[in-house]
């Protein structure tokens, strides 16, 4: 594996052995749970918003490493973001794992470039946000990848 694929396994090898933000908020503003029933991958996100802003957010759930890192850094990447700024956010990581987008102005999420040429796996990164995106609309149904 070349450098910066090293560099890439290690951040996500990280964020799933040690992931950011875990757990529940109390008395979140709005919350979504998801499911990827080809993996058993398994999220709930709360999030607490104040005005147009996501003001904090927590998530548990079980997944394999890609959908647990992904979790992790999607929790740090929109923290303090608008709605508006956190679904731009979304179309572009999800642009960029499907193969239809680049890694440009992503940050650490980019650690997910490579994702696209698996694509039973862009369902594991994806998750999480999906979810994330669902309780940010008030959907009650659970999201699922299927």
């Amino acid at each position: 594996m070349h450098e910066l694929g090293d560099l890439y396994q290690e951040i996500i090898l990280d964020h799933y052995k040690k992931p950011r933000n875990a757990g529940r908020l109390e008395q979140p503003t709005c919350s979504a749970n998801g499911d990827n029933p080809l993996c058993g991958d398994k999220i709930a996100v709360t999030v607490k918003t104040k005005g147009d802003a996501l003001e904090d957010i927590r998530w548990t759930g079980a997944g394999c490493a890609i959908s647990t890192a992904s979790a992790s850094l999607m929790s740090e990447a929109v923290k303090g973001k608008t709605k508006a700024e956190i679904d731009a956010l979304f179309e572009k990581f999800h642009a960029m794992v499907t193969g239809h987008g680049s890694s440009e102005g992503l940050d650490k999420l980019e650690v997910f470039s490579g994702v696209s040429e698996f694509p039973v796996r862009v369902k594991c990164a994806s998750l999480a946000w999906h979810t994330l995106k669902a309780a940010l609309e008030g959907q009650k149904d659970p999201v699922s990848t299927e």
